[in-house]
């Protein structure tokens, strides 16, 4: 974990349960403080203030931009406010940790990479998986002992029932299990393979929302690799991938969103030689947090900066345009 002394403070833009049950203790528990959280209701935010220890509270998300004793912000808002409030907090002039995705589509996500580039602020999108030392140690796996990767497989499904009112069953905050969920196995699959050149998707809305609460898609490769990507709100959880090469493969569970209080594992046969590697418990979302404050004091992009979010969300915009109807692969551009 970091061990550098630039201490930044933070605001909280709203009181969603991925900030009160992860990212807010996260931060606590590193080297860093928040400073205040906002809220729509002034109640809310006075409540979640109180339970988690932090010394102010707003009741609109405007006052606590012009907090001036605050660094940065995290914006765990739904999806489709992410744009509005993380151009807002670079004018002004915080940093922003943003939950994925970034924005609802390639070309919004290009302007507020490009705005916070302009208003000179970092900018990260809160893909936490990729900060664990299992992910770093499966990437590096493949680089060094995989030969000629062909295939990735990757899902993650969850249950989410009974909540018609759901913010991710809400097509006008940009729902929908392809951006909640989807989003990682296709970041997985980026990582892996690189960016593919086409994507082909079926996608199933069950609850007649408005967006997909199942989607099944393939990302094609030119040069003849493949990827499978699965995401849903309508089966038990799974969160898996399984990377497939010439000569051998690796393969975890529990991929993306990583217990905090239990080691973890992958499993792999590479050349002939099965293996299991055990990662002793760690907060992912602490290790993100330390990673965005590095890169600030250092002004260096993020390792999930803007541009990488411009690039997932170009892979989403396929997938969604050939799940909602369309005539087979679509281009991603």
């Amino acid at each position: 974990m970091s061990t550098r002394t630039d201490r930044l403070t933070f605001g909280v833009l709203g009181t969603a349960g991925i900030a009160r049950d992860a990212v807010v203790p996260a931060i606590a528990a590193s080297e860093h403080a928040v400073g205040a959280v906002a809220s729509r209701d002034g109640d809310r935010a006075a409540a979640f203030a109180e339970a988690a220890s932090i010394p102010r509270s707003y009741g609109s998300y405007e006052a606590l931009l012009t907090d001036d004793e605050l660094d940065a912000v995290y914006v765990p808002l739904p999806n489709g406010l992410h744009a509005e409030w993380t151009t807002r907090a670079a004018d002004a002039g915080l940093h922003v940790l943003c939950e994925k995705p970034l924005a609802v589509d390639a070309a919004e996500a290009r302007e507020v990479t490009d705005h916070c580039a302009d208003r000179g602020v970092t900018l990260m999108e809160g893909f936490m998986y990729r900060y664990h030392p299992r992910t770093e140690r499966v990437l590096e796996l493949v680089e060094r002992e995989l030969d000629d990767v062909r295939t990735v497989t990757s899902t993650f499904r969850f249950p989410l029932y009974d909540r018609p009112d759901d913010v991710r069953l809400d097509p006008a905050l940009a729902g929908g299990s392809l951006m909640d969920v989807g989003c990682y196995p296709v970041s997985l699959v980026r990582a892996v393979l690189g960016e593919p050149d086409r994507a082909y998707a079926h996608a199933n809305d069950t609850r007649d929302a408005g967006v997909d609460t199942e989607l099944a898609g393939v990302l094609e490769y030119d040069d003849g690799r493949s990827a499978r990507v699965a995401s849903g709100f309508d089966t038990q959880l799974v969160q898996r991938y399984r990377i497939d090469a010439t000569n051998g493969w690796i393969a975890v569970e529990q991929a993306f969103d990583a217990p905090t209080d239990e080691p973890v594992e992958l499993t792999y046969q590479i050349d002939g030689r099965r293996g299991v590697e055990t990662f002793e418990p760690v907060d992912q979302y602490r290790l993100q947090v330390e990673h965005f404050a590095d890169r600030v004091a250092d002004d260096a992009d993020p390792l999930t900066d803007g541009e990488a979010a411009v690039a997932n969300m170009r892979v989403i915009d396929a997938l969604a345009e050939s799940g909602d109807g369309g005539d087979g692969a679509v281009d991603v551009s």
